[in-house]
């Protein structure tokens, strides 16, 4: 019996149906072995050895892959082609005890037969270096968060995170966040003509901006008796090559384009098409193609489009550093178009079948029209472009997306005019334009600046995006915009007219926004860890990484050079760096005249009137959804000291309305009742009693029994099954319990021989 270990599940299923009765095929779901979750585990004294351990949740695959392997003639360990994929397959090699004798490693970058039974009959050895590149990575990445987490906990604020790649990560979207704020719009005129020629009307826009309302009705007057005329038209012929097939990276930013999918969607659609043998291999920064696939997709496009349309090409990979895969991403097989009923399954798969079909298609054939217009006494031109496209060629399949959100329009309905000719002219037309802030990341633009700089690679994308929003320091949401007045100033005739219109502008869809925690944390790290939010920096780590999997650099002596001067600037900053809170004086309160300060507080984003050292305690509040400490101005920091209010009586008994760490709420009668998006500044008396009436009858409907105890004991339906309450600590009950049939004294029985499962965290909420 021949065993073969891969990743998944999923990709066991299709490969089993490829080898025959002589191979079991099993899964290690994924990594095996880590370091622990609790302390460093990495022994700095001796070349920074990790401490593994088979991670909990993998014993029992352990103990059934051991099994198998102890009976099995040959072991296959078949994990993925990258180094992260390599390292499982070494961490299996030492978990189940293997021998290099009865052990083989093999790689493939699709799953079908061929390249399974290719894989099988080429097998090689772990290739150590990988490995040591994976390694060097982890315990890097573990040693800077474990020696800089506690110094954001000091000095920052508790349960804060730092990460190598994800602090760089974050310092980009801050470092464009404070471009924007910085950014100063400035008004401009953009005039567009209307002209007619042989009865046909076209416009065409003024090749230079004008600045203010007096230069355009300057510009205007003289343009009412000029006479114009074509001074130039240019034809050229011109040419569109097709993009080069997917890399991981392209792949996450024309999905996010085309289709709005995060970069974390569309690589667990693509891990799903590749385990389903349906792509090649989706974590890869290399554009070539085998021949095999070259010759499928030219067979693919003779067949659908004829021979015009083929031209097969080889594509190279720019990146000096380009990892281990050796393959773009491409469908296994041209000829098969639906492959999923999943609908975003299918649809990211037919954006990979163009791509890779459109890249060895014909250039499509345009021809590019400019008409230049001017009028004598005047410098200035007219100018209108154009292209025809005279061959579709690699555009029948595909045309690539961007991420420029001022595109021009293309006007292919250009007037058949020749130079010298006379024109009539209808109107003139100047509209109010505004230059605009750089724009915020996407996260398909945050990839492609990442790759830019070099900073992570293929299979960092899209865990480094996710990491920075689950921990609070980068949100993606979308932003309404704001009303503004722009002037168009027209001209007919001998008529000038001026009118102001409105316009809503400044809507993000789907961007990248620091949070407060974000901009602070940032700033610290900045101040006094330049060398970690260093992009150049780490792009240089990365190209290490590279040096160890091609055995140029030893990782031991990577990871010395690094900690060193790294855990020497720990020791600083704990010991003289001030403690950050992004604190703004907005101005003086004018009830008291004290300072009122926006700032980060332990529980969050605060205001405060007065400082500790004044006579009597500073006034606190938190902020509210949508607010920020970088921006929140004076007038509206002061409303948020209206609360908590008195909103009136309720069974003789006062509601009040407040926010808190968890949101606004009403407090009745000792009770606390969640506002959901109710505002606690305008909630009326008759919606504050619908929520609690509303919040009463759900908690009753929780209740399974309820016991006249000192304090209270409860039986209730929770989030996650029934549990059990005493006063305000909770337990949980024993499986075997029916909590329909408890009584008090079994309660009781129960509260006796368990712990309470927030003892903890309450505990810890009182420090």
């Amino acid at each position: 019996m021949n065993l073969v270990i891969v990743e998944s599940p999923a990709k066991a299923k299709t490969i089993e149906g490829y080898l025959g009765k002589d191979f079991v095929v099993r899964s290690s779901y994924g990594h095996v072995r880590d370091l622990p979750t609790k302390g460093l585990s990495v022994d700095l004294e001796n070349d920074f050895k990790p401490d593994y351990v088979v991670m909990p949740d993998k014993k029992k695959v352990i103990t059934e892959l051991k099994k198998l392997s102890k009976d099995a003639e040959m072991v296959w360990l078949a994990t993925d082609e990258d180094r992260e994929g390599e390292a499982i397959s070494w961490h299996l090699f030492e978990a189940l005890g293997l021998k290099e004798d009865k052990t083989k490693r093999i790689v493939f970058h699709e799953i079908t037969k061929p390249a399974i039974m290719s894989a099988i009959d080429n097998p090689r050895q772990i290739d150590k270096n990988l490995v040591d590149a994976q390694q060097a990575r982890r315990v890097l990445d573990r040693i800077v968060g474990f020696e800089l987490s506690p110094v954001l906990w000091k000095k920052v604020k508790p349960s804060l995170s730092a990460g190598r790649v994800q602090s760089v990560t974050v310092r980009l979207i801050v470092q464009r966040e404070k471009e924007v704020d910085a950014f100063t719009s400035k008004p401009y005129f953009k005039v567009r003509a209307v002209f007619s020629s042989d009865g046909k009307i076209f416009s065409a826009d003024l090749s230079k901006r004008l600045e203010s309302e007096a230069e355009v009705k300057d510009f205007l007057k003289r343009c009412e008796k000029a006479s114009f005329v074509v001074n130039s038209v240019d034809k050229k012929p011109g040419k569109k090559s097709p993009a080069a097939p997917f890399t991981t990276s392209t792949l996450q930013q024309e999905a996010a384009r085309k289709l709005g999918n995060s970069v974390a969607q569309t690589m667990r659609l693509a891990q799903s098409l590749y385990e389903a043998g349906k792509i090649t291999y989706m974590r890869t920064d290399s554009v070539n193609l085998s021949t095999t696939a070259i010759e499928a997709a030219k067979a693919e496009i003779m067949s659908q489009y004829g021979d015009d349309y083929t031209n097969p090409r080889k594509y190279s990979t720019k990146t000096a550093n380009a990892q281990e895969a050796h393959e773009a991403i491409r469908p296994t097989y041209f000829n098969r178009l639906q492959v999923s009923d999943d609908k975003r399954e299918q649809r990211l798969y037919e954006l990979i079948w163009k791509r890779a079909i459109a890249s060895q298609m014909s250039d499509a054939k345009l021809l590019r029209t400019t008409i230049r217009i001017g009028a004598e006494g005047l410098e200035e031109l007219f100018e209108v472009k154009g292209e025809i496209i005279t061959f579709d060629g690699f555009l029948k399949v595909y045309m690539e997306g961007s991420d420029d959100e001022n595109e021009e329009e293309n006007n292919a309905n250009l007037p058949n005019v020749n130079a010298g000719d006379k024109l009539g002219q209808e109107s003139f037309e100047a509209t109010q334009r505004f230059t605009h802030h750089p724009p915020r990341y996407s996260e398909a633009s945050l990839v492609k600046k990442l790759e830019e700089l070099g900073i992570g690679r293929p299979s960092t994308y899209a865990p480094t995006i996710s990491t920075v929003q689950k921990r609070g320091y980068v949100v993606k949401e979308d932003r309404d915009g704001k009303e503004r007045v722009y002037t168009v100033i027209t001209q007919k005739g001998s008529e000038l007219s001026q009118e102001e219109r409105t316009e809503n502008t400044g809507a993000e869809r789907n961007k990248l926004f620091p949070t407060d925690i974000g901009v602070v944390v940032n700033d610290f790290l900045e101040e006094n860890f330049p060398n970690i939010l260093d992009y150049h920096f780490t792009a240089s780590v990365e190209e290490e990484f590279d040096h160890i999997s091609r055995g140029e650099l030893q990782w031991s002596t990577m990871l010395s050079k690094f900690y060193k001067p790294f855990h020497a600037t720990v020791e600083n900053t704990l010991e003289h760096s001030e403690r950050a809170t992004g604190e703004r004086v907005l101005g003086d309160d004018p009830k008291t005249g004290k300072p009122v300060i926006a700032r980060l507080g332990r529980y969050g984003p605060m205001v405060q009137i007065g400082v500790v050292s004044d006579e009597e305690k500073p006034q606190f509040a938190k902020l509210r959804d949508g607010q920020s400490i970088q921006t929140i101005e004076l007038a509206d920091a002061l409303e948020l000291f209206k609360l908590p209010r008195s909103v009136g009586e309720y069974e003789g008994k006062e509601v009040i309305a407040s926010a808190g760490r968890f949101g606004p709420f009403v407090r009745f009668d000792g009770g606390f009742y969640n506002l959901g998006e109710l505002d606690p500044l305008e909630v009326t008396l008759d919606q504050a009693i619908e929520v609690i009436v509303t919040k009463k009858e759900e908690a009753k409907k929780a209740i399974i029994h309820e016991f006249d105890h000192d304090p209270i004991i409860k039986v209730l339906k929770g989030r996650f099954g029934p549990y059990m309450t005493l006063g305000k600590e909770n337990y949980k009950l024993p499986k075997t319990e029916d909590p329909e049939a408890l009584t008090l004294e079994r309660c009781l029985e129960i509260i006796e021989s368990s712990e309470p499962t927030n003892k903890g965290k309450r505990r810890k909420g009182k420090k």
